[in-house]
């Protein structure tokens, strides 16, 4: 039997660092790209889920941009040089249109939130006034960088949330925007699944988990 001489640099693997922060994901929670126009951007809002900890993000993309496949997007070179790899390791899925995400996340339980700074005839807060643990499955939706969110993602919507802000420009751009909010949910929920086992607040784990990955 051979000896394994391979030198133990102490450096862990890719595989082995994502199997370590596997637990402080955020289960059943979804960023939503609405009709991106710039691959920059959407390699950007990849690069903060999984950064942030998000489990999925799905793209509306009527325009057939992106490739359906979950294998053939991971490969794009224009979304992995700018995500930093980021998009081989994030769950990435499109849809044709705003209805046909919508009624994916229904059916499978989810509900939506939509980010827009002015909206008419909605619920609308700021982000730091929202409880996002409220609902167990969470789809936040991002609209075009032009146009915002569609009147069918907010009228599908339960709320809509936008980022305060004290200056003279009124909006930032789909990276920043989606990073800010993304930060607020993920610590939100994080912390909530740490407390508590089941989407009810009257289990409560025996020991929390971690909020804060250990450094080495």
């Amino acid at each position: 039997m051979m000896e394994n001489t391979e030198p133990n640099t102490g450096r862990k693997t890719l595989r082995e660092r994502a199997d370590e922060i596997k637990p402080f994901r955020c289960k059943n929670l979804v960023a939503v790209l609405e009709e991106p126009t710039d691959f920059r951007n959407i390699a950007t809002v990849i690069r903060n889920v999984n950064a942030m900890g998000v489990e999925k993000v799905y793209v509306v993309d009527s325009r057939k941009s992106l490739p359906d496949d979950w294998q053939d997007i991971r490969e794009r070179k224009s979304l992995s040089k700018v995500s930093v790899a980021a998009s081989k390791w994030t769950f990435v899925k499109r849809f044709d249109s705003t209805q046909d995400c919508l009624d994916h996340l229904r059916s499978n339980g989810y509900k939506s939130v939509a980010t827009s700074p002015h909206v008419k005839g909605k619920a609308s807060y700021y982000l730091d006034e929202c409880d996002f643990t409220e609902m167990a499955k969470l789809a936040v939706w991002f609209g075009n960088e032009a146009r915002g969110i569609s009147e069918a993602a907010v009228e599908q919507s339960e709320f809509c949330v936008a980022i305060p802000m004290f200056g003279l420009v009124e909006s930032l751009n789909l990276g920043t925007s989606s990073g800010i909010v993304l930060y607020e949910v993920t610590k939100q929920r994080r912390a909530y699944q740490s407390e508590y086992a089941r989407s009810n607040r009257r289990r409560k784990r025996s020991v929390p988990l971690p909020t804060t990955i250990p450094r080495d």
